[in-house]
């Protein structure tokens, strides 16, 4: 069970929480939340998970070096976006790196941070599907999922995206 949202109460702003991971999409939901934070006066969260199945199973020393590695690719990822954020919508978004199972983080995330108001994702314009995280939380879990869901298409026009936001 999930935290009481206090995203709208005194002292508080809603946040809207991004998933920044390697999908071509994944701009497409950094493009909306930034906008659509903007014009409602909220923060921006912006998660990048990395997961660490792999480095598990290797030795102490490589690990280690390995994690190193993916913390530091993850927060160039993220300043990356931060950027782009900062001169689209002129807000500063919040920026967080977890390790584990992606799901798992941004529900852990969701639970711990009250003022998470909204997830937003980018759907997939591929044959495979809308993604396989759109899949898991728009599909199985979005009856029991704690917060709204926006799911940004992934073949929006930044014009298009400016728009709805």
């Amino acid at each position: 069970m999930s935290r009481k949202r206090r995203a709208y109460e005194s002292g508080h702003k809603p946040k809207f929480l991004v998933i920044v991971d390697d999908t071509p999409e994944c701009d497409r939901a950094v493009r909306f939340a930034a906008r659509r934070i903007a014009r409602i006066g909220g923060r921006l969260l912006m998660l990048r998970v990395i997961q660490t199945a792999d480095m598990d199973q290797q030795w102490l020393g490589v690990a280690d070096l390995m994690r190193a590695e993916a913390h530091e690719a993850a927060a160039a990822t993220l300043e990356r976006f931060a950027r782009e954020v900062r001169a689209l919508a002129g807000i500063e978004p919040e920026c967080v790196v977890r390790e584990g199972e992606k799901a798992s983080e941004i529900m852990s995330l969701i639970d711990e941070d009250e003022d998470i108001a909204v997830l937003v994702l980018a759907a997939g314009t591929g044959s495979e599907g809308p993604g396989p995280l759109v899949s898991t939380l728009a599909g199985k879990a979005s009856g029991t999922f704690p917060i709204p869901l926006a799911i940004v298409p992934g073949h929006l026009s930044d014009d298009e995206i400016d728009a709805l936001a």
